[in-house]
């Protein structure tokens, strides 16, 4: 849905996570109190009503930059305050004191922070209003965008994207004599190299976040959107147990019992997996951007690198799409200053700021490719590779119960306790109760 080192730390733990946390980039699991059938969608509202709001998000972990960014808006617009809520930094609790204010109509709550994936199920419910139509920023990446919507209507805005990348151990990889792998064949030819130095044979392949929370959706997914499968087809069918979904989690399994990926990685969330990846446990992690700065001061220029996912079969590397939106609630007073701020929060020059400040993916496309910023941070490119890549983790109202199904059905497996044909069949049993169409 996706912790992190600064805001993405929360952004992944929101999520990644993620961005993120970045892990962008994520525990959100729950059961939904609505469903589309009686709960329709909300209406449009009529965004009159000027004064105080809060915004309302995870923990900052960004010492303060949260804060001083809402500095800036309360000095120019001192009449329409923004105060700011700050929730817990796991996203289930961040999740549940949303819907709790919601429930009770408190009006405690008016721009709230959503993970990507709780989009549906707030709009469903009627506990956030459509945007106007004409909301979309010039220059905003167009999937990035569309996480903001429910039934081809747009009720959130983005203000923070994510999508992986590839971490490697540079420095190990020299010792080897051997270069960055582009495909998942490669990759078992480079740590097959790098365990044949001194020292070294007992070292971990490709690291992931592979234990039992959100993480392990948005990584399994990324096996069997990689291997031309699919968890859902665009029209909310199941599709789980199709043989090349069915493909990508035997790759998944059998990385496992090859020790390609370690079987420590079944406990591994985002920094679990950092920590491994920069003690050396592991060759190559999947793992969000909010990594890239821990890596500079833990490790240095000289001992690591990213690069893009490897292909699996001849087929390009399918990220998740990680990412948090902005909303308005239904019991916003102020709706006005509300959709005001949403705008400004949104901005490109708030998200320049965010990624100075705060590590954010930027959910415009020219911020990748701007000069300063790439010579600040240099794996843009490849994230916006990934980003362009990506694709979203399942658009349903009950995702917490999807998510919940994914992880108890892959989890066993990947521990040697089940196949994938087995596995497959017993989710698309599952996803079938609780999708509907």
């Amino acid at each position: 849905m996706m912790h992190y080192t600064h805001s993405r730390r929360a952004f992944i733990q929101g999520s990644i996570g993620a961005l993120a946390l970045s892990a962008l980039a994520a525990c959100s699991n729950g059961d939904s109190k609505g469903s589309e059938s009686n709960k329709p969608a909300a209406k449009k509202e009529d965004f009159t009503g000027e004064g105080p709001i809060s915004w309302v998000q995870g923990k900052d972990f960004s010492g303060g930059m949260v804060q001083k960014r809402l500095d800036e808006w309360n000095k120019k617009y001192p009449k329409e305050k923004v105060t700011l809520i700050e929730l817990s930094s796991e996203a289930d609790q961040q999740r549940q004191s949303l819907i709790n204010a919601a429930q009770t109509n408190s009006a405690a709550y008016d721009v709230i922070g959503l993970d990507l994936v709780w989009v549906a199920e707030f709009a469903a419910n009627r506990w956030i209003v459509e945007i106007p139509s004409d909301m979309k920023p010039d220059g905003v990446i167009d999937s990035v965008w569309e996480t903001g919507s429910y039934r081809n209507k747009q009720y959130a805005v983005p203000y923070a994207t994510d999508a992986p990348i590839m971490y490697y151990r540079k420095d190990f990889l020299e010792k080897a004599k051997v270069e960055v792998p582009k495909t998942w064949e490669d990759v078992n030819k480079a740590v097959e190299a790098v365990r044949k130095l001194p020292g070294m044979q007992n070292i971990g392949g490709f690291g992931g976040q592979w234990a039992k929370y959100e993480g392990l959706t948005c990584n399994i997914a990324e096996f069997i959107n990689t291997c031309g499968g699919g968890i859902v087809d665009d029209s909310g069918k199941v599709t789980v147990d199709s043989p090349e979904s069915i493909k990508g989690i035997q790759t998944a399994i059998d990385a496992f019992k090859s020790k390609l990926i370690p079987t420590a990685a079944l406990e591994w969330k985002e920094e679990d997996s950092r920590n491994g990846f920069e003690s050396g446990k592991v060759l190559f992690l999947r793992n969000w951007p909010y990594q890239y700065g821990n890596d500079l001061k833990e490790l240095g220029p000289d001992k690591f690198g990213v690069a893009p996912l490897p292909s699996i079969d001849g087929k390009p590397y399918m990220p998740t799409l990680g990412g948090h939106n902005c909303a308005i609630t239904t019991n916003c007073k102020n709706k006005a200053t509300a959709l005001k701020f949403v705008k400004w929060w949104t901005s490109k020059e708030s998200e320049q700021y965010n990624l100075e400040k705060q590590s954010n993916a930027p959910i415009y496309g020219e911020l990748y490719t701007k000069d300063e910023n790439v010579k600040k941070f240099p794996y843009l490119p490849t994230l916006k590779s990934s980003l362009d890549a990506a694709k979203g983790r399942p658009h349903a109202v009950a995702y917490g119960d999807v998510t919940a199904a994914i992880q108890d059905a892959i989890y066993p497996a990947l521990q040697g306790t089940g196949d994938a044909e087995s596995a497959a069949k017993q989710l698309a049993d599952k996803l079938k109760t609780i999708i509907k169409n």
